[in-house]
């Protein structure tokens, strides 16, 4: 019988070292299968390990899984993990926000092959701006990380990698899709290589009319509301000997939104970039010290614009980072990582910030040890920041092995999140004198295989915010706000009458214990289901979502009602080459809102208006070179 929490030996840890692309995945090595199949974990302690021995609530998507499931957007695949609600202001390509465990999106991390893109302007993620296309896997993190990540990981951490090459010569894809709402999907991929040099090249482009995200009906608020979206990534990396290897990662999306409440008589569109780059060395240096050098680059850039005028600059944001990282396999039962961290954040907008660029440095540490019947995880990090000061983070945590197939996890973790730009030095609504968000999670994790085919996961946690930034009756950003969230998750994945089964549940009790609110647009309860079978050449699956209710203010006063989702998809192998798929999202046209807008003054609300039932029919053509 498969072990859960089998003992790591020194021969694996030292193979997963390594083999292993490490954070980024950009090197693929003989570990590719098993990278697929999810049984490694990067995001965790920013090294490989096997997703049974980390210590952080996790969840995996693969390319895999991606293909089966069929998501169209981000938001749609991030939405079934236990502890994450998503919200949107208006349909596909609107402005989107992530709540982890609770917490805001500026709380959370979100990372692309090792970078940050979470905006120095706002500290949120634009999820909203990627395409699925251009996505190999993704790693979900709940709970703080912020003893090996620094700022912003509060909530979690979000971890995307874009697509990589395989090493068995040449492979060509060709994906096209069409829709209601004259959606159209298209990518073109090349990758290829062999033992020892690996390349991808993937393009695509996203477009649909969309639907009109509000309720207003005159002048340019009465119109569909597009979305479109253009991308490239590509990915290098090459073996130059066994204990040496590099790689870079390129990835660019850019487009337009349309958006509603211009308060003009022109249309108004919002144009973004996105674009990161990452390089990295990794040397073994001897079998007991692993070293990895990056370098990584972000930008994030949005104006608005009016017709076919021309746009002005909002806030774009830039980011230049440097990391080191040092695994050192002290004993057969010992490990430690240490590592170095930095990186340069500018800003440019049209406002005249106070102060428009700052630097962040720290140091790490993190010591694991494993025994036969349990392991032993301690984190401790320095970070020094040019407009904040410095903050010390620690996390601990115990894993204790009941049998071969059930095992607890009791941990604790510091967070911080550090004041934006925005926060600091926006004309007239600035305060230099933030100090940073503090957390403190608790949490016990039970992890348990239930024969060959089914695993279940559940946690209950506990986390405490103090020095919230919160806005007083003058829009100034204070530290006076204090939050206290409780929560339970679990997911059960299990085969039944054939059936895959995978059962997310989230329980969450998010409160304002200053005014004893609950934190707005979060849920309290959340549950989602996935049902996938295959009948030779026919796949077959759905999805059913359902949300709470929840309050769309802080002081609880504008309730937005709860929601039922089911979503139907199918795929048809019709030859080695040929795959066409079918899928139809929110089947029974169900009108649901996660946000309301004003509008007037004082102003009335309304809620933004979702997608309705949506289908999609697309083929995938993978020729044989």
């Amino acid at each position: 019988m498969r072990k859960v929490f089998p003992m790591p030996k020194r021969s694996t840890l030292a193979l997963a070292i390594t083999l292993a692309p490490s954070i980024a995945f950009a090197a693929e090595t003989s570990l590719d299968e098993q990278l697929k199949l999810s049984t490694i974990v990067v995001t965790s302690s920013r090294q490989p390990q096997l997703q049974q021995d980390t210590t952080a609530a996790t969840q995996v998507f693969t390319r895999a899984d991606i293909e089966r499931l069929q998501p169209s957007t981000v938001v749609e695949l991030l939405d079934r993990v236990p502890g994450v609600q998503m919200t949107q202001s208006g349909g596909r390509g609107s402005m989107t926000s992530l709540y982890i465990r609770g917490t805001k999106s500026s709380q959370s991390l979100v990372l692309i092959d090792g970078v940050r893109i979470n905006g120095a302007d706002s500290g949120s993620a634009a999820l909203e701006a990627l395409s699925v296309d251009q996505i190999e896997r993704i790693e979900v993190l709940r709970g703080a990380r912020s003893a090996i990540y620094g700022a912003d990981a509060i909530g979690g951490v979000v971890q995307i990698f874009t697509r990589r090459g395989e090493g068995d010569g040449l492979r060509a894809r060709v994906h096209l899709g069409y829709g209601t709402e004259q959606t159209w999907e298209r990518s073109l991929g090349l990758s290829g290589g062999n033992a020892d040099t690996r390349f991808n090249l993937t393009l695509s482009n996203d477009e649909t009319n969309g639907i009109n995200r509000t309720y207003e009906a005159t002048g340019p608020d009465s119109d569909r509301d597009a979305y479109r979206n253009t991308a490239a990534s590509f990915n290098l990396n090459h073996r130059f000997s066994d204990r040496f290897d590099a790689g870079v990662s390129l990835l660019d999306q850019r487009g337009e939104s349309e958006f509603d409440l211009s308060w003009g008589g022109d249309y108004p569109y919002n144009d973004f970039q996105l674009s990161t780059a990452s390089v990295y060395a990794n040397l073994q240096v001897s079998d007991l010290w692993h070293s990895r050098l990056e370098l990584g680059h972000a930008e994030n850039r949005s104006w608005t614009r009016f017709d076919d005028h021309a746009g002005s600059d909002a806030f774009n944001t830039y980011r230049d980072s440097l990391a080191w990282l040092n695994t050192l396999q002290l004993t057969p039962a010992q490990q430690l990582l240490v590592g170095f961290d930095g990186h340069k954040e500018r800003l440019n907008g049209n406002d005249s910030f106070a102060e428009t660029s700052r630097w962040n440095r720290a140091a790490f540490v993190q010591h694991r040890y494993d025994h036969v019947r349990f392991s032993t995880e301690v984190g401790l990090r320095h970070d020094d920041n040019e407009l904040y000061g410095s903050e010390n983070t620690l996390s601990a945590a115990l894993t204790w092995r009941l049998n071969q197939d059930n095992g607890l996890i009791v941990s604790y973790s510091e967070g911080f999140r550090a004041p934006t730009f925005v926060d600091l030095y926006y004309p007239g609504y600035d305060n230099p004198a933030l100090q940073p968000e503090t957390s403190k999670s608790y949490e016990l994790q039970w992890r348990s295989r239930l024969g060959q085919s089914t695993e279940l996961q559940a946690s209950i946690y506990r986390t405490d915010i103090d020095n919230a930034i919160t806005l007083d009756s003058t829009f100034t950003p204070q530290n006076i706000g204090t939050a206290r969230i409780n929560g339970f998750e679990a997911r059960l994945q299990h085969e039944l009458f054939g059936w895959q089964t995978a059962l997310a549940l989230e329980l969450v009790d998010p409160v304002d214990r200053d005014t004893d609110k609950t934190l707005a647009r979060r849920a309290k309860r959340s549950l989602s289901l996935d049902l996938d079978r295959t009948f030779g050449d026919l796949s077959v699956g759905g999805s059913w979502q359902l949300a709470d209710s929840r309050w769309d203010d802080a002081a609880n006063t504008r309730e937005i009602a709860g929601y039922g989702l089911v979503n139907l998809r199918s795929r048809w192998q019709l030859n080695p080459e040929l795959a066409l798929k079918l899928k139809v999202d929110n089947l029974f046209d169900k009108e649901y809102a996660t946000a309301l807008y004003g509008v007037g003054w004082p102003s009335t609300y309304h809620p933004y208006r979702e997608t309705g039932r949506t289908a999609l029919l697309s083929l995938t053509w993978t020729p044989a070179l």
